[in-house]
């Protein structure tokens, strides 16, 4: 099982879609990572060896923010919007939409479950 960036990826899938299950890497970096390598798209995990694996991790290490990094600018990012109290960081603070999205209906994904005034009435 191949190792890469603290995330174990799965032996049966595409390097090129294996590579997806690690934050940061999507379809198009993935691509990018192998061509510069030279590994082929189609190899599945298990078939790596490992030096191919070692390439694989030093080019992520080298040119990508990925995983703990990543989530770790995220949340410092919208901590920043907060502390200085833009609308955005309103809106994160709020747990409402920040993209200008309606919330009059929708958006029940940010609000949550709907909040009941009195208890649901029970049918006879």
């Amino acid at each position: 099982m191949a190792r890469i960036a603290g995330v174990d990826l799965p032996k049966n899938e595409r390097v090129e879609i294996g590579l997806t299950r690690i934050f940061g890497i999507g379809r198009t970096v993935s691509k990018k990572i192998l061509s510069e390598t030279g590994i082929d798209l189609n190899t599945r995990v298990k078939d790596l060896k490992d030096d191919d694996i070692v390439k694989i991790r030093t080019v992520i290490e080298r040119d990508y923010r990925v995983e703990g990094d990543l989530r770790r600018d995220t949340s410092m990012n919208i901590k920043r919007l907060i502390d200085i109290g833009s609308y955005r960081g309103l809106r994160h603070r709020a747990g409402l939409p920040l993209r200008g999205q309606r919330t009059k209906t929708n958006a029940r994904t940010r609000k949550g479950p709907r909040k009941m005034v009195m208890g649901r009435k029970k049918e006879a």
